[in-house]
């Protein structure tokens, strides 16, 4: 007797034997896999507040962070004290340059003595003659006064500034200053009158020096003498504003 059993046919040995591809499983037969719910990115849900964050991140790697940034700092401010130490000290150099010539100015300016004219010792005497050269009856005799001629920024050396008139009294030298003090002419010696005479206004004056008549304002000019080295005659030179009642020095 034949055996039931033997005679059904499995459904998967058909299924083989039938095909030998692939086997297309039933798309409701796959799993289906499961949908993960995912966190919101705040930089792509906000996009202005994404875009900056992630440009201040960017900005912070490209600077190397903080900590580099205090680095950077602390290098700089040394090259900034040398740079401000550099601009002073060409500034406090270019004030003492420019002082020099400034001050000379002010000494020229101020001090008329710099630029009046000097010989022999520093003040203001100048060498004239000797005593033996001045007449020994009292006649007045005119000299050069010759000296070295400085100001501010010049020396000359034996100029001719001026001259004087010396005579003895009473064996001591005496000096007048050969200009008129009325505008500054030169005053003559006449022998024959035996006085002064400025030819410009016709003023005139004794053998001392005092006004006789004419319309200078004041007697000639006295200056200072000195016999040094027992023969030498030395004059205080010095010049004298015209037209006052009194002298007034240049």
């Amino acid at each position: 007797m034949e055996n039931p059993e033997e005679n059904q046919v499995k459904p998967s040995d058909a299924i083989v034997g039938e095909s030998a591809g692939p086997v297309d499983i039933p798309e409701s037969s796959q799993p289906r896999k499961s949908a993960k719910r995912s966190e919101p990115d705040s930089s792509f849900n906000y996009p202005i507040f994404g875009e900056a964050s992630a440009s201040a991140d960017t900005q912070q790697e490209e600077s190397g962070g903080p900590d580099d940034a205090v680095k950077q700092n602390e290098n700089e401010e040394p090259v900034q004290e040398r740079r401000g130490f550099i601009k002073f000290l060409c500034v406090l150099l270019g004030s003492l340059i420019s002082l020099v010539p400034f001050g000379a100015g002010l000494r020229s300016y101020f001090d008329p003595l710099a630029r009046r004219n000097k010989g022999g010792g520093g003040d203001g005497f100048v060498r004239v003659t000797s005593l033996d050269a001045i007449p020994a009856d009292g006649t007045p005799a005119k000299f050069a006064v010759v000296a070295d001629k400085v100001d501010a920024w010049n020396r000359f050396q034996n100029v001719s500034v001026g001259a004087v008139y010396l005579r003895l009294v009473n064996g001591e030298p005496e000096a007048l200053h050969t200009v008129c003090p009325h505008l500054g002419c030169f005053v003559d010696y006449r022998p024959g009158n035996g006085d002064f005479f400025c030819p410009c206004h016709n003023s005139n004056f004794n053998l001392n020096g005092v006004r006789v008549k004419g319309v200078s304002p004041r007697a000639m000019d006295v200056l200072k003498i000195e016999v040094r080295n027992e023969t030498e005659v030395w004059v205080k030179f010095q010049n004298f504003q015209p037209g006052h009642s009194h002298p007034v020095p240049v």
